[in-house]
Parts: C-alpha cells; sequence; structure tokens
C-alpha cells in the first residue's frame, strides 16, 4: 500500500484542492475525514462524494454531534468558560475533537501523515497540530495553505485546471467557522474594527432591535448538566439545540470582539451563540446558589485558565486534564432549576431553586423570622478590621 495521508476535510475550496495538491506532490494517497458538530449546511454524504471524486482514495465521515455535546460543550459549560471573559470557545472547542477523529483514522487507514487546511495567521494550526503530537507524536504534519503560501486565487487556478468538481465562482465575503455551540465570522469588511457588522453577517440569531414577545423558560440541571426545558427531558445536545433556536428569536449570543490571538496579534472576530451563551447564564446563577464562597471564588480563577488553556489549543494538557478534575468535583451540588426570560438580546435569570441551595430564606430575610443573630455581628467587624486598624495605626506614626 502507497503512502497515506489524512486530510481534515470541510468540503470547500482549500482542502479539495488540498487532495489532489498532496496526492501530486507526495504521491501519497490521501482520505479525507469530515466530522459533523452540528454546523449545518450540506449533507455528510454530499461531502463524502465531493472528497472521492477531488480524488481522496476514501472519505470518512463521523456523525459527533453528541459526542462533541457531551464531551466538550458540557466540559465548557460546566467551566463556564468564555475566553477574554466574552467568547465562548466556538472554534476551539471543536478542534481537539477533530484531532481525536483524524488521529483514529490515520491508525486505521495506517497513514504516517495528517493533513489541515490551516494558514499561518490563525490560531487553528496550533490546536491541530499540538492535538496530534499529544495524541500521535508519531504523525508528520503538513499544512498546504500556510507551508506554501496558498491563496484563493492559486487555489482557484488549480482546481479550474484539473475540472475539480467544486463551485470555485461563488466567494463570501467572510470566513466562516460554525458549530452547534456557535458561529465565528471574521474577514472581509470586519477587518476595519470601525465597520459595524450588518444583518447579513448573521445565521443563528435574529435582529434583537426588532419587536417580538419575551420568551420564558425553565432549565434544570443536574450536577451542572442541563437535563430539562420544561421539564422536558433533554440530552446536552438537544439542550443546546433548543436553546439556539430559543434564544437565537431573540438575539441573545452575538459578540463583537477584538481579540488576543495565540500568535500575537489582534483580531476582530463576530460571534453568534445563542444556546451557549444562554446555558452559561443559567449554569453561573444556579452556581452562585450552590457553591460556597471560597469555592465559587476560587472556581472563577480555574474557569479563566481553563478557557486560556483550550483556545491556546491545549485540551489534552496535563494542567488542563487537572482542571478538569477539580471542576468535576466542584459539580456535585448543582443542581436545580433555573428560570429565564429571553428578549432584546439577552438572557435574564428571574428565578433559581435548588434542594442543593445555600439560600437560607431565614438567615437573609429581614422581616420577622430573622434567624441571624446580628449581636454576633460587632465582635466579627472588630476582629475582621483589626489588621487594617492596627496597620493604619503604625502608618499614621511614620
Amino acid at each position: 500500500m502507497s503512502e497515506r495521508v489524512v486530510l481534515a476535510y470541510s468540503g470547500g475550496l482549500d482542502t479539495s484542492v488540498a487532495i489532489g495538491w498532496i496526492a501530486e506532490e507526495t504521491g501519497a494517497e490521501v482520505v479525507a475525514v469530515a466530522v459533523d458538530l452540528g454546523q449545518g449546511g450540506e449533507d455528510l454524504e454530499t461531502i463524502r462524494r465531493r472528497a472521492l471524486d477531488c480524488g481522496a482514495v476514501d472519505a470518512v465521515v463521523a456523525d459527533a454531534r453528541d459526542e462533541f455535546a457531551d464531551d466538550y460543550c458540557l466540559p465548557a459549560l460546566r467551566a463556564n468558560a468564555l475566553y477574554m471573559d466574552r467568547y465562548p470557545l466556538v472554534s476551539a472547542l471543536s478542534r481537539p475533537l477533530i484531532v481525536k477523529h483524524l488521529a483514529e483514522a490515520a491508525r486505521r487507514h495506517g497513514a504516517t501523515t495528517v493533513a489541515h487546511g490551516c494558514t499561518g495567521k490563525g490560531n487553528d494550526q496550533v490546536r491541530f497540530e499540538v492535538g496530534i503530537g499529544a495524541l500521535a507524536p508519531h504523525l508528520e504534519v503538513i499544512a498546504p495553505v500556510r507551508d506554501y503560501a496558498w491563496t484563493r486565487e492559486k487555489a482557484i487556478a488549480w482546481a479550474e485546471e484539473r475540472n475539480l468538481p467544486i463551485d470555485v465562482t461563488r466567494k463570501s465575503p467572510y470566513s466562516v467557522d460554525q458549530n452547534v455551540w456557535g458561529r465565528a465570522v471574521e474577514t472581509g469588511f470586519l477587518e476595519d474594527i470601525w465597520n459595524a457588522p450588518v444583518e447579513d453577517v448573521y445565521s443563528y440569531t435574529l435582529d434583537p432591535a426588532e419587536p417580538r414577545d419575551p420568551d420564558e423558560l425553565v432549565l434544570t440541571f443536574d450536577q451542572g448538566r442541563p437535563v430539562a426545558i420544561d421539564g422536558e427531558t433533554v440530552t446536552v445536545l438537544q439542550a443546546v439545540q433548543e436553546l439556539n433556536r430559543r434564544a437565537g428569536a431573540h438575539g441573545v449570543g452575538r459578540l463583537d470582539l477584538v481579540e488576543d490571538r495565540l500568535v500575537g496579534i489582534k483580531s476582530r472576530e463576530v460571534y453568534e451563540a445563542p444556546g451557549a451563551i444562554a446555558l452559561i447564564t443559567a449554569h453561573q446563577e444556579l452556581e452562585n446558589v450552590t457553591l460556597e464562597r471560597d469555592l465559587a471564588r476560587f472556581k472563577r480563577q480555574v474557569e479563566q485558565r481553563w478557557g486560556e488553556l483550550v483556545y491556546d489549543g491545549l485540551w489534552f494538557s496535563p494542567l488542563k486534564h487537572a482542571l478538569d478534575s477539580f471542576i468535576d468535583d466542584t459539580q456535585r451540588h448543582v443542581s436545580g432549576e433555573i428560570r429565564l426570560v429571553l428578549h432584546g438580546g439577552r438572557a435574564v435569570v428571574t428565578g433559581r431553586r435548588s434542594e442543593e441551595s445555600l439560600y437560607d430564606f431565614n438567615l437573609a430575610t429581614y422581616d420577622e423570622g430573622d434567624s441571624f443573630d446580628q449581636s454576633s455581628a460587632k465582635g466579627f467587624v472588630h476582629l475582621w478590621g483589626l489588621p487594617s486598624k492596627i496597620a493604619a495605626k503604625r502608618d499614621s506614626i511614620t
């Protein structure tokens, strides 16, 4: 059998051209791997057929929607993962799962090399290659777009010369990456950071300024996992899909962010993640009710680091693995219900209840039935402020 290269295949121009280019340049056979992460668009069988028509010796298509939701989106939800406090890791979450399927395909097909279509300016090249290095360090990696400075014009010319069965005339002004957790849009006129996004940028969300009635719903969580919406049992995938639909209808989850890329440049990205933002909002509020104060404070530090590790392509790192264990432990009591109102681009919590709640009405109330012993507060306040008081006396003398 000839040498084989496993290619991460999207069905688009660059990766379709890469099939024949890799075969010509290296003499290897190319196996295309496409992974369904709930991104919608073309049917997987259509994509598989195109890969074969472009010269792949085999094309693997994997329906990984539930796997993505359970093993990647759920950990991000339990970590309340928001890079730079805003971005819910739409693309970053998908790459380690794609890498996993690439490594498995390479093993099955006896491949010695994997390939991807990333550029040299983005984060994804790091996520793919560091991930491959962690799961299958014996594999070589090639990146034709980055390593050989492909442009769209070059790719179109290459496809036309060889009569590849792909539409090379249609050009979107944007670069789009999407999955069930959200949608990322960049390039085109968005590269001028003074330009406001226009409505045709968006696909998962409707204009939040358009008048419509609010949508109220109740989310049920069990140990940090969403398990029901309005009393109807759901899987994690179904929860994200339903919140994408209902929160998206109210424009929830639109983000316009100039973010710090791993490669050292700032990049303007427009995101829509209605389901992710609604779920994280609800989950954070349930944690406010069920997590002890110091644990909650420390978890917020862990959440930031967890998000940075995932963004930076270190999903398989020892630190990420250790933080996963910590976060899993924090979720033991994160069970209960959150009422959300979706309206005008926002997901607003209006109610919370949990059998694991640390909220004690009798301690909190100022009305009759108050069980808090206010007389004990005087000594507490004195001792709490004592170090500052002593330091202030010293400083006033010097």
